[in-house]
């Protein structure tokens, strides 16, 4: 991309008027997402839906989440990214709002895939503007503002959703980020100021959206309903595994040819890069899934009400601000974070193993300091891949590269969650095979409410487990206790592979520079080469040698002279941030 005409160093109360608009965004997205979530089983439960809906209603938004973040970031290094970031929040309010009129459990997860297109759109574009205002070393430094807009959206979100649920009905929890969402437009506009780029002709990579749409499509929709829906070697699964990886494989050899690949492989040179997506494939699967079951675990194993899950939640959301914010200010302070991220990606892996062993009747004490490692290992890990990328990425690539993380966390919160769900509706069913005798006792004991809460059990439609008859609902929780602890099991060898990448991740000292000082200083540094060839050699084509570059996939001239505080290669091993032939 062609770099913007230089601009003088933005101050701090210039980078916070430009915050402003995108912090509101941002909570926007997060509120419209947490505000629910303690709700969904009273919604699935009016919809008539069981739990494979449950699941579906939660991976639909992942899903088109997934897909669509790596191409909002190519969009982004192509089109001007405050539009494409209002339309992003545009798209996804509307399509809350559509949500809010569901009728049906289909309808609902129809309006939640739209949802997680707008979604994929939000936080791609959020992470790659503040790599053009706010350079590495200076991230930790605005730390507060994203811990208190997280704060907001997190712990505020499931207490206002439990307590619109409680008090107007459900339907209120989607319509509710309508007016912030108004608010968040108007202030991205006057406040979100960001350089031009030199129109330049941009050629989008069709052909590689639809193969990575359809192949990460089939590859999520035959792990969510193998085993439950199929069987894992009927022809269906069969065929579906094979499409998602001729789909998978036919994608990557396109972007090896394409003139704007939609995912560079060269990407997947840099050691930093390729560490970072597979620890957020852990990440994403801890933050997703945890976040959904413990919810669903409150209210089905511990007779919660919305409200109260919210509020039982809180040690491991806790957890995460208090990770983040602490440990953001002294990655800023210091500029190093290797040893933070270590100790942060074992709390993910301790907290992981810890919740598996939980029970209905667990010391709440014991769970919350189990949901808060967990929570602090999130809030230390998930941020700070995307900014280690950020410090090694090619400028020109900011967009791509930052939305590939995010992408692969999307993707692994997406197959978490689905195979969470799988195993839990598994584990569900076996469970309560085993108790069919007791149920039907309870039953019978607590009379005709108990024969019409088992017929809806039978149905494999999801109860509201706090208003069961006494004897029934203990072995009802007892089993979707059960159920959940064997679900989180998934979580444990991909928290642990995190933390052996995280372990390897090359330790290089944050930059100072924006994006944006980082493509002017190599716009001038290539400029400079430039006139120095062309006085002793003659006048060169410069398309001659961008066109070199492209089919090295690496940049070529105009290395940014290194400094002792940033020193990078595109291979994460050191040198400069750019690499001269």
């Amino acid at each position: 991309m062609t770099s913007p005409a230089t601009t003088p160093q933005m101050s701090h109360r210039q980078v916070l008027e430009a915050l402003s608009g995108l912090l509101l965004g941002m909570f926007v997205s997060m509120i419209a997402g947490t505000v629910v979530s303690t709700s969904l089983p009273v919604i699935v439960h009016e919809l008539k839906g069981d739990q494979t809906a449950f699941t579906w209603v939660i991976t639909s938004t992942l899903l088109t989440t997934a897909i669509s973040t790596p191409i909002w970031g190519k969009l982004a290094d192509l089109f001007n990214r405050k539009l494409l970031i209002q339309i992003a929040l545009v798209l996804f309010v509307a399509a809350s709002a559509v949500a809010g009129f569901s009728d049906s459990a289909t309808s609902l997860i129809a309006a939640r895939a739209v949802q997680g297109i707008g979604a994929g759109g939000l936080a791609a574009l959020s992470q790659i503007i503040m790599a053009d205002i706010i350079s590495p070393r200076e991230r930790g430094r605005y730390a507060g503002l994203f811990g208190a807009v997280m704060a907001l959206a997190t712990v505020g979100g499931p207490l206002l959703g439990g307590l619109i649920t409680d008090t107007l009905g459900w339907r209120w929890n989607f319509f509710v980020a309508v007016p912030f969402a108004i608010a968040a437009l108007i202030m991205l506009q006057l406040t979100l100021h960001l350089p031009r780029y030199p129109k330049r002709r941009v050629h989008i990579d069709y052909l590689g959206i639809v193969l990575l749409s359809v192949s990460v499509s089939l590859l999520l929709v035959w792990v969510t309903m193998g085993g439950s829906q199929f069987e894992w070697n009927s022809l269906t699964s069969i065929l579906m595994g094979v499409g998602a990886g001729v789909g998978i494989i036919a994608f990557v050899i396109v972007e090896h040819f394409v003139k704007e690949p939609l995912v560079p492989m060269s990407l997947f040179r840099n050691r930093t890069f390729t560490l970072s997506v597979i620890a957020s494939i852990a990440t994403g699967l801890a933050m997703f899934g945890m976040s959904v079951y413990l919810s669903q675990y409150m209210q089905m194993s511990r007779g919660a009400s919305p409200t109260e899950a919210g509020l039982m939640t809180l040690p491991m959301i806790g957890g995460l601000l208090i990770s983040s914010i602490v440990i953001g200010q002294r990655i800023s302070r210091y500029g190093r974070w290797k040893a933070f991220m270590v100790t942060g990606a074992a709390m993910l892996a301790v907290g992981s193993f810890l919740l598996t062993t939980i029970h209905y009747d667990t010391n709440f004490w014991l769970l919350s300091v189990f949901m808060f490692l967990a929570g602090a290992g999130v809030g230390v890990t998930m941020q700070n891949l995307v900014l280690v990328v950020q410090n090694t990425a090619n400028p020109s690539e900011m967009g791509v590269a930052s939305s590939g993380v995010a992408f692969f966390r999307s993707v692994g919160g997406t197959v978490g969650v689905s195979v969470m769900g799988a195993m839990l509706a598994s584990r569900l069913l076996e469970v309560f095979g085993t108790n069919a005798a007791a149920l039907k006792k309870a039953a019978v004991a607590a009379g005709d409410k108990g024969i019409e809460a088992l017929e809806q059990l039978s149905s494999g439609t999801i109860p509201e487990v706090r208003l069961l008859p006494d004897g029934l609902r203990e072995i009802v929780e007892d089993s979707y206790a059960q159920a959940i602890a064997f679900s989180f099991w998934i979580a444990v060898p991909l928290a642990i592979i995190s933390l052996i990448a995280i372990i390897a991740l090359p330790n290089i000292p944050l930059a100072r520079q924006t994006n944006v000082e980082r493509l002017a200083d190599d716009e001038a540094a290539l400029a400079a080469v430039t006139a120095n060839v062309a006085v002793t050699t003659g006048t060169i084509d410069l398309r001659e040698v961008a066109a070199r570059a492209a089919a090295d996939g690496r940049r070529t001239v105009g290395a940014t002279p290194p400094r002792s505080s940033d020193t990078r290669s595109p291979d994460g091993t050191g040198g400069s941030s750019g690499q001269t032939p």
